[in-house]
């Protein structure tokens, strides 16, 4: 009640904002004026609830054994924008998805989704801790937190509010899935009760990545032009790495630098950058045949990083150089490149320790270690094996949640 007493003074101010922000109006009217029509009225499905794209594409192999093993309807809420768009893409054939934004934890759309549906499971990807979701789908279904990670900083904030979460964790949620056994404790720190916690590993190592073609891939490098060059792929970079990369790109021989920035409404500021420093530059979407090589390319398209490391020589992983707590260590691992990362791993620390003491990744604090990493990569080829032993040792991290699954819904 104290909760949603909150919520509702709030929209005080949101009600302002719908008014003279057109952005934040844009944003709030997706999310808070859906009328659901896409949703099959009566019929049984599981609800799986994302936050953004890391989460939605981890959720694929669960979602595509759920589809397979069981009959159910899936409908996935996103959260974010680009989130949605790419559940959308990927799921555009299946009738059985129906895909929607997250209302924002409201209240009466929650319920009205509820009341269109009949509800079997909520999934919650990850630590996405919603009081009205939780609560009014944990009485007509059961609850699940799967792939579920508390960091350091999401620690200490639940530790501040335990006296409010414990409530929500200890009756609402059914199970809990965690990724590791810090996780699996920190859950139960904050509320959870120890019964209810499993450790079953990440679903990030489920991933089933596109095997793409040689044709696809000499393609790409095609519309960059990289010719005889070298191609290092920056992915998913955040502010503040961006010149880190560029003082290492101007101390490369012979490479072309293809920029991917984790947040598209960055890029205006980016070109900006390059062209201070006096980069010549190209976005994807511009390209064209008739221009010459550039030294650098901006990827202003959504979905598209995996292809790019698959034709990288040297692969960066972003949010790893600045305190956001690192992006995929993974992906670039698929392809077999060893990826390059900063010392914020907070999201990925179980698993930049592995690739570490497997020594098939670098870790990197500034520019001149990046060019010591690159001249390495350069002169040593990591053995597949080691590679490939990493992942076997991991996956079928969604086979044993569908498994639970079940257990769960008789």
């Amino acid at each position: 009640m104290i909760y949603n007493f909150l919520r509702l003074i709030l929209y005080i101010p949101l009600s302002i904002i719908i008014i003279f922000s057109g952005k934040k109006r844009k944003f709030i009217i997706k999310r808070l004026f859906q009328n659901f029509n896409n949703l099959k009225k009566g019929k049984d499905y599981i609800w799986i609830h994302c936050s953004s794209v890391g989460e939605i594409n981890l959720s694929d192999s669960l979602i595509k054994k759920i589809l397979l093993e069981r009959k159910e309807n899936i409908l996935i809420s996103m959260f974010t924008d680009t989130g949605y768009k790419i559940a959308n893409k990927k799921y555009e054939n299946e009738d059985r998805i129906d895909i929607c934004y997250f209302p924002i934890d409201d209240y009466f759309m929650i319920k009205k989704i509820l009341s269109k549906i009949n509800i079997k499971l909520l999934i919650i990807i990850e630590t996405e801790i919603w009081p009205n979701l939780i609560k009014l789908s944990s009485k007509r279904a059961k609850v699940i937190l799967v792939n579920g990670r508390i960091s350091d900083r999401s620690y200490r904030k639940y530790l501040k509010l335990k006296s409010i979460t414990k409530a929500l964790l200890t009756g609402e949620i059914d199970k809990f899935y965690m990724q590791t056994e810090i996780d699996a404790k920190r859950i139960k720190e904050i509320g959870a009760t120890e019964s209810k916690v499993f450790v079953v590993g990440n679903l990030k190592f489920d991933i089933e990545i596109e095997d793409y073609s040689m044709e696809e891939k000499l393609e790409l490098k095609n519309k960059i032009k990289a010719g005889n060059r070298k191609i290092l792929v920056a992915g998913s970079t955040r502010t503040g790495e961006d010149e880190i990369l560029l003082e290492v790109f101007k101390n490369l021989k012979n490479y072309v630098l293809v920029l991917v920035p984790r947040h598209l409404e960055r890029i205006p500021k980016l070109e900006k950058l390059l062209l201070d420093n006096n980069f010549s530059f190209e976005k994807l979407s511009e390209i064209k045949d008739e221009q010459g090589e550039k030294d650098i390319i901006i990827v202003d398209e959504m979905g598209i990083l995996r292809k790019f490391y698959s034709i990288s020589d040297v692969a960066f992983v972003g949010g790893t150089l600045v305190n956001i707590g690192g992006h995929s260590l993974l992906e670039p691992l698929f392809f077999r490149k060893t990826p390059i990362f900063g010392k914020y791993l907070q999201n990925v620390k179980d698993i930049s320790k592995e690739i570490l003491k497997r020594n098939i990744g670098f870790k990197v604090e500034n520019s001149k270690d990046i060019l010591k990493s690159i001249e390495v990569i350069e002169n040593h080829t990591v053995e597949n094996k080691e590679i490939e032993d990493f992942f076997n040792e991991n996956r079928n991290v969604a086979l044993k949640i569908l498994q639970e699954i079940d257990k769960i819904i008789k």
